[in-house]
């Protein structure tokens, strides 16, 4: 990022301390195209696109998640009942909160862009002055609300969106199923999708995807109105991408040996054309 004059990590850290950046130029707007253009194929995919509120009251978030990862996670507002999102799921599916919905209501697919905020605390090796685990990001998310029954499929269906998204800008990835022992609260079944990085040669995560059930909805009151009365619903919640963190991927396996890189023909039109971006400094 450094060679094309697209990020500045010192700046960042005089205006807001170590875990912040400033992307600048060709990578700023290969960001923005990725955003984009993950919106673009999850509309297609025929998911209700959405901005969230950034921020929730406490009673979405321990609806959402367990206090442990709240506390580990969350930046709180000061003399508010407010947090700042550390995912946009949280205020997706917050938006059901207390809600009977009729059958012919479900699935609920909708599909997010949001700002991220994470406290992400500890060093972490040779990620830490890059842009790997940092206090703030974006990213484009999805939820689905559905029957009990129709939740296997469902997971089944997010994560490959995720692959098929990835793959189709020329990133290797693979899927890695969590095991229950390292399962976070509330999750049922969790996968993590992992893009190949050649620079350290192994895969690293870059989206998770998780059934939970019917925890959330438990928690948080989300039914559904049937013939003999009401039930829970089910709740799921997946990484579409989450720039700049595949960033990484992304540049590392299109670099070409001049040191440009290649842009995949599904990301041109996001980038005004161009078929490459070229370094500044060398």
């Amino acid at each position: 990022m450094e060679s094309f004059n697209g990020i500045d990590l010192d700046a960042a850290r005089r205006v807001a301390g170590n875990g912040f950046y400033y992307l600048m130029g060709d990578i700023a707007r290969l960001h923005s195209a990725v955003i984009s253009y993950a919106r673009d194929f999850m509309i297609n995919r025929g998911f209700t696109y959405c901005v969230p509120p950034f921020m929730i009251r406490s009673n979405v978030v321990t609806g959402v998640m367990s206090f442990a990862e709240m506390d580990a996670m969350m930046y709180k507002i000061e003399g508010e009942d407010l947090y700042l999102i550390g995912t946009s799921e949280h205020s997706m599916i917050g938006k059901f909160i207390g809600q009977t919905l009729e059958k012919d209501q479900v699935p609920q697919t909708l599909t997010s862009y949001s700002p991220c905020f994470r406290k992400e605390k500890g060093a972490h090796g040779i990620e830490e002055r890059g842009v790997y685990r940092i206090h703030q990001f974006e990213k484009q998310e999805m939820i689905v609300v559905c029957e009990p029954e129709e939740s296997k499929e469902w997971y089944d269906k997010l994560w490959k969106n995720t692959v098929d998204l990835f793959r189709s800008m020329d990133i290797p990835v693979r899927t890695l199923e969590c095991c229950s022992g390292d399962l976070a609260d509330l999750k049922v079944k969790s996968v993590d999708v992992e893009a190949w990085s050649p620079r350290q040669q192994k895969y690293f995560e870059v989206g998770s995807c998780s059934n939970l059930g019917d925890a959330q909805a438990r928690r948080l009151g989300i039914r559904i109105k049937g013939e003999n009365g009401s039930y829970f619903a089910h709740t799921l919640n997946n990484t579409v991408v989450a720039p700049p963190r595949m960033l990484i991927a992304f540049l590392e396996n299109n670099l070409q040996a001049d040191g440009s890189v290649r842009i995949p023909e599904v990301l041109q039109p996001y980038m005004g054309g161009n078929k490459e971006i070229t370094p500044k400094n060398k």
